[in-house]
């Protein structure tokens, strides 16, 4: 029996990878907000950083019907083409839950249901959700599984801790509700483990204390610059070691004068 010997093209093969990704890549920004949010005295803004073409972070602002803005960031296990497929099943699902215009409490319980739902092997994903009113200056979030956003004011950078499971792990869980007041001038950092673990040549990690120590140093920074000057110290600590995760942030921050 004659064998049949197929020749494979790997070059060409490379080529269709490579132009796979970078749609994927290309569809991946297309669901990130563009620009910042303005809207009744606020101001929020983002940094959005795959650790390769594509990533397992997330992130989104939007304005809901009455006049308050919502935000999440979310971090879905693994990393590349697998972990953005995951994250944008955890996407669409948000996208559909937000509307509603639902507590984040039970926002995150409704997404743990749908994800259980359709459960993937290993897949779950952290995240928080954030609602903040510019009639009363109150901040709602519930927290899965992501670290703890920082309040951010004159009077110092506090790591608001509490939170929950990942959701997609187990059945029925249930989230905090928690409320924080603001006040003109405070900002609020979510952000995705990606940040404070990116590393250096040394193995040693940028750290919470260091995010706290610069945004408390610049709590008087527009959302947009505080995004910047974060980005800038995490690539002075880190130097030219390939980024270990991906990274992801966002910053809503209210105008000194309350308007």
């Amino acid at each position: 029996m004659s064998s049949v010997v197929v020749n494979v093209d790997w070059n060409a093969v490379a080529k269709v990878r490579e132009y796979e990704l970078v749609e994927a890549r290309n569809l991946q920004l297309a669901m990130v907000p563009a620009e910042p949010l303005r809207s009744h005295g606020i101001e929020v803004a983002k940094s959005f950083l795959p650790a390769a073409e594509v990533g397992g972070d997330f992130l989104d602002y939007f304005l809901l019907s009455d006049d308050k803005v919502g935000l999440y960031v979310g971090d879905v296990t693994g990393k590349g083409l697998p972990a953005a497929l995951y994250a944008s099943l955890v996407l669409g699902t948000l996208r559909g839950i937000h509307k509603t215009g639902m507590p984040p409490s039970e926002a995150l319980e409704l997404l743990n249901n749908r994800l259980r739902v359709r459960a993937i092997q290993a897949r779950y994903c952290a995240v928080q959700y954030a609602v903040f009113d510019p009639a009363t200056q109150a901040l709602c979030y519930a927290n899965a599984g992501l670290p703890g956003p920082l309040h951010i004011s004159a009077r110092g950078c506090c790591e608001l801790l509490e939170g929950g499971m990942p959701s997609g792990m187990f059945d029925s869980v249930r989230y905090a509700l928690q409320t924080v007041q603001l006040h003109p001038g405070d900002a609020f950092l979510f952000f995705t483990d990606g940040l404070i673990e990116a590393r250096n040549a040394q193995e040693e990690e940028f750290g919470i204390e260091q995010l706290q120590e610069i945004c408390a140093q610049n709590h008087t920074a527009a959302a947009e610059a505080l995004v910047a000057r974060i980005s800038a110290a995490v690539d002075r600590f880190v130097g030219g070691t390939p980024q270990y995760d991906d990274m992801a942030l966002a910053v809503l921050k209210l105008d000194h004068d309350g308007r």
